[in-house]
């Protein structure tokens, strides 16, 4: 019993004293077998090993310059791929082979030129052989998308229905350019159905949308002022030689063009506006309707009855030949000032027979030549100062005079003086010459030949 104690307490100090064993090698990253390993070496069995890895790689592309070496279950891989990824993946190949106890991975990548040339060459043959041999389908797929897609042009080049179902050429040539575009994205969709290639109708659908986006942001400006065109083209603000007013500019409409609206100013000046910003702005247009009101002030001063003198004004207005009885021309008192009584005059004419400019004018003359033939004054508006003596000077003493006996009478107010009517003398001739010839200068540029296309319509409503 004692003996027995004294051998365990030996094994165990010899147990303490010898040295550790090795610790187990790092993992380098490759794939090694895993399992037990067998206590029998065969040499029989690494040839097998051998045999079958051999085997393996001769039915597999790229390793064609691999050898294989069996030695006691450890496979040890010499020689050159054309690829590093193919390299590294002959670990896990070779590790499911039953008995391989380590790899030893000596493959590294070729880069000797006609080898690595040699596989592109290869793949190039085979991308002419298989265009070769799917040539008659793609001939078919070719065809019946330019069937498609002449069909659409032969549609688009028709005139009706288009030219009915738009309001103007322009309208219409849009319709026709939808209609081409969705026949040819038909004709793509017959030709890749054809192909048994539908799915890569999404990715070309999603890539053209993309881009699309991408030059709409790059061309804002030019995108918003081509849809600006076509609502102004639909709407039809205004017609040709039609008097306007865009942000402060006016003149008569020459052409709406699918880039700006033309209009010549009344000095004879070209004003080309984007239609963005037309379409954007305030449009007023003056020839929209034949009649048109002319406004001007007058003042006249002195002890006068009001309604009187601003009945002369009215009847001297309403009497004028070029005045429109409707609606009549009308006279209100606008305000009394130090100038005086200012009125507000306003007559109707006809602009398209009229001139507005000399219309005011010929007014203005008459009611003011009433008003002094009725015994009122236009107020003098010439400034006059008065020089009194300075301050705490004396005045000087008045001439002596007898008493009166009786007290001066005060003078009293004057009566307000009640003018009369007088008859209107003879009237300029005030017709639409200036307009006429504006006009004829409208036409004479919409006749010339090699400008953009007008995009408005004579025989539009305008709205």
């Amino acid at each position: 019993m004692i003996f027995a104690l004294r051998c365990f307490l030996l094994a165990l100090c010899l147990t303490l004293t010898l040295p550790a064993a090795p610790a187990l090698a790092q993992d380098s990253g490759e794939s090694q077998p895993t399992g037990t390993i067998g206590v029998e070496e065969s040499r029989e069995q690494d040839a097998a090993i051998a045999q079958r890895i051999r085997t393996i790689l001769s039915e597999l592309e790229g390793y064609e310059d691999v050898t294989v070496a069996v030695k006691s279950g450890i496979v040890t891989l010499r020689g050159t791929t054309l690829d590093a990824a193919k390299a590294r993946t002959l670990n896990d190949l070779v590790s499911r082979v039953d008995g391989v106890v380590a790899i030893e991975n000596e493959v590294v990548e070729s880069t000797d030129v006609v080898e690595r040339l040699n596989p592109a060459v290869k793949r190039f043959q085979e991308r002419i052989t298989q265009m070769i041999a799917w040539a008659p389908l793609l001939i078919i797929a070719l065809c019946a998308f330019l069937i498609v897609a002449f069909l659409g042009v032969l549609l688009a080049r028709m005139k009706q229905p288009w030219d009915r179902l738009a309001p103007n050429a322009f309208i219409a040539d849009i319709y026709r350019m939808l209609l081409r575009l969705a026949f040819v994205i038909a004709g793509i969709v017959v030709a890749l159905d054809i192909l048994n290639a539908t799915a890569l109708l999404g990715t070309i659908l999603g890539a053209a949308g993309i881009i699309g986006l991408a030059i709409g942001f790059a061309v804002k400006d030019t995108v918003e002022n081509f849809i600006a065109s076509i609502m102004l083209s639909i709407r039809q603000p205004f017609r040709p030689n039609d008097a306007i007013e865009i942000n402060g500019d006016e003149g008569k409409v020459i052409r709406l063009t699918s880039r700006a609206t033309i209009i010549l100013s009344w000095d004879g000046n070209h004003i080309r506006i984007p239609n963005s910003t037309v379409f954007k702005s305030r449009i007023v247009n003056f020839s929209r309707n034949r009649e048109r009101r002319f406004l001007f002030d007058i003042g006249f001063e002195g002890p006068v009855d009001m309604e009187a003198a601003r009945a002369i004004a009215q009847e001297t207005v309403q009497a004028l030949p070029f005045t429109l009885e409707t609606p009549a021309a009308s006279v209100w008192i606008d305000s009394i000032s130090d100038a005086g009584i200012i009125l507000k005059v306003a007559g109707w004419i006809d602009q398209t027979e009229t001139s507005l400019l000399l219309a005011k004018g010929e007014a203005l003359r008459q009611v003011k030549a009433a008003l002094e033939a009725a015994g009122l004054s236009i107020p003098d508006t010439t400034y006059r100062l008065r020089l009194d003596p300075p301050f705490g000077a004396l005045p000087a003493p008045a001439p002596a005079a007898e008493e009166a006996t009786d007290a001066a009478p005060v003078p009293s107010a004057p009566e307000p003086v009640t003018p009369a009517p007088t008859p209107i003398t003879e009237t300029a001739d005030v017709g639409a010459t200036e307009e006429k010839e504006l006009e004829a200068m409208v036409e004479a540029e919409r006749a010339e030949e090699g400008h953009e296309d007008d995009l408005l319509d004579n025989t539009t409503k305008v709205e």
